[in-house]
């Protein structure tokens, strides 16, 4: 339209010296970051003996970085050249950027924000690395508080490429942007949420942790089984309590703390128990104690003590298992029948078709062919273990095997029929199994007239690489039937972990509550799937982002399973998000339908 003007195209602010208040492990790694990528730092602390902790952390780790190849000699003697120490606060007068890495203190943060006041120029970008207490309110500590943003660093600065950059509802559109792309400049991945405590990382990453916790205050899996059914049935470089060691538990605790004051969400209420043990000093690797016990403080050896199971307690074979029956022929049938038969056990596996059974037989084959091309298998074992496979479409035929395992469609009425029949066709001590993931195993073994000798094996897809078995025992489950399983379970190269009979048992309840969390987050505009998922990749180290692993998964399968939990435990909070039931009300299922969270169809 005539007479319209364009508004003129800005300029971005030229960072060049960067100040750092606090040089405790945190700010140290912050002002290493700055003056590893050319930056001019000013590094503050309180007197000269933090001053001096605060170099030497800085020769620590800039010296691991040489001994490691990582850094020369003299990039390393530059690097520290850029950095100004001083206990001086106006040394940071001329800085572009102020950024405060002191203790998680709202009165400690606010005071230093209100004296920088009268220190920086009025055009310096004033920032937080707080990973809990409100940006917004440290702000307002400050007369200008649309210059003032929090850049949540995670731990170990240097090494970490995470960088959560906090925008409060009046932090200025130019501040934000600029200190993204500042971000990007240093080498990090920047990602923007709003303010709230927890930010995207902790918010979802503790309250899963709280949860793992609160699983085992009630005893319903060990420490040790809580662990291992992460790590091995999500990939998770670390389980929740290990982690929770890690962080330190008096950390963790004042972030739930804070998260549970902003959002009132019960499920960041901190679990009972962590009260009591940071009441008690079990902090963690650094005070040698807290779920686990460690060889001395600050060391990551777990050491034995006297909740670690003993070699004595070793589960044993009670039953004779020499042959192994199969029900189903889908994707979790047949690779249970390739994890037998690959173990040196005869497997008869039941199917409704001929050519289904057929086809058993024909994935197996291709599955142990590519185990060959890639050295993984001997060519000589490929008959070996076809010829331990007995393909049927008659369930007569598994009334001489030792151990059943269902495997077949998830509804609760056919499963139950198939226990009626199983429990007039087999023989009198087999023990029948389900590998269900969601639905009650009791419901099942009350489909018996023994169900002292029914219990869950719960695989994981796909089962010849997924190490971890979930053993679920009811409360009809004899001992020596959940015992045999175990050791069973040993024998076929599996992580076996033992749990109770109700939703989810230990994985899927702990993974979908946080999935759960994650749809809500995004529903509320708080940040976008990437960077939601970018936050828990790198800031958290998981193998895969919350909506690419539903995506995978299926939403109608995530949605199913949050249904299951939110009736099991009547729990608000696990009631699916509203934005998961629209999706699969659309069709929107994710790969499988080409289209979920994000859209496959031009990928």
């Amino acid at each position: 339209m005539r007479g319209m003007t364009t508004a003129p195209e800005r300029t971005p602010r030229t960072f060049k010296t960067i100040g750092v208040i606090g040089l405790g492990t945190m700010g140290a790694g912050i002002a290493e970051v700055f003056a590893r990528t050319g930056y001019s730092v000013v590094g503050v602390e309180l007197n000269e003996e933090t001053l001096a902790r605060g170099r030497s952390h800085l020769d620590h780790s800039t010296g691991r970085a040489v001994a490691r190849g990582k850094l020369s000699e003299e990039d390393q003697a530059a690097l520290l050249g850029r950095i100004t120490f001083t206990t001086d606060l106006a040394e940071v007068k001329d800085a572009d950027l102020v950024i405060e890495a002191v203790v998680e203190s709202t009165e400690v943060k606010k005071d230093l924000f209100h004296r920088l006041e009268g220190v920086v120029r009025d055009d310096a970008v004033v920032a937080t690395n707080t990973s809990s207490l409100s940006v917004t309110d440290l702000s307002t500590a400050n007369s200008r508080p649309g210059r003032v943003i929090g850049i949540h660093f995670f731990n170990p600065a240097p090494v970490q490429n995470l960088v959560e950059v906090v925008r409060t509802v009046v932090t200025e559109p130019d501040v934000l942007e600029d200190v993204a792309a500042l971000a990007r400049a240093v080498g990090k991945n920047p990602v923007i949420c709003g303010d709230k405590a927890g930010f995207i990382a902790n918010t979802l990453l503790f309250g899963y942790l709280n949860h793992a916790v609160s699983m085992y205050e009630g005893r319903y899996a060990s420490r040790e089984d809580i662990d291992a059914a992460m790590r091995f049935g999500c990939g998770y470089p670390m389980g929740p309590l290990a982690l929770l060691d890690l962080i330190g538990l008096d950390t963790a605790y004042e972030i739930l703390e804070t998260m549970y004051r902003q959002g009132r969400d019960r499920l960041h209420a901190p679990a009972p128990i962590l009260k009591q043990m940071v009441t008690a000093g079990m902090l963690g690797r650094k005070s040698g104690r807290g779920f686990y016990t460690y060889e001395e403080p600050d060391s990551p050896v777990v050491v034995a003590d006297e909740k670690t199971p003993s070699a004595d307690d070793q589960p044993q074979l009670r039953h004779q298992i020499d042959k192994v029956g199969v029900v189903g022929t889908g994707t979790m049938a047949t690779g249970i029948v390739e994890v037998f038969a690959k173990a040196g056990y005869d497997v008869v596996y039941v199917g409704r078709a001929k050519d289904k059974v057929e086809g058993v037989r024909t994935t197996i084959e291709r599955s142990l062919d590519k185990a060959i091309q890639r050295g993984k298998l001997e060519e000589s074992k490929k008959d070996e273990v076809l010829a331990r496979l007995t393909g049927s479409t008659s369930l007569d035929d598994l009334s001489d095997v030792d151990l059943v395992v269902e495997a077949i469609a998830e509804d609760l009425d056919v499963k139950t029929t198939l226990f009626e029949n199983l429990d007039e066709i087999c023989k009198q001590g087999a023990i029948l199994a389900t590998t269900t993931s969601s639905l009650p195993v009791i419901a099942c073994a009350q489909a018996t007239k023994r169900p002292g000798d029914v219990i869950g094996m719960h695989f994981f897809n796909p089962a010849p690489v997924m190490k971890l078995v979930e053993i679920v025992s009811t409360v009809s489950t004899k001992e020596d039937v959940a015992e045999t399983t175990r050791a069973l379970c040993n024998t076929i190269g599996k992580v076996a972990v033992s749990c109770g009979d109700r939703a989810g048992f230990i994985v899927n309840a702990l993974l979908f509550p946080y999935l759960n969390d994650a749809i809500k987050m995004l529903e509320a505009h708080y940040a976008t799937a990437d960077d939601i998922d970018t936050a828990m990749k790198q800031g958290c180290a998981l193998p895969m982002g919350p909506f690419e692993l539903l995506d995978v998964v299926g939403n109608d399968v995530s949605l199913a399973i949050q249904r299951e939990l939110y009736l099991e435990f009547r729990e608000p909070g696990f009631a699916p998000a509203p934005l998961l039931e629209h999706l699969v009300t659309a069709g929107y299922l994710g790969r499988k339908t080409q289209r979920g969270f994000r859209d496959y169809s031009q990928r």
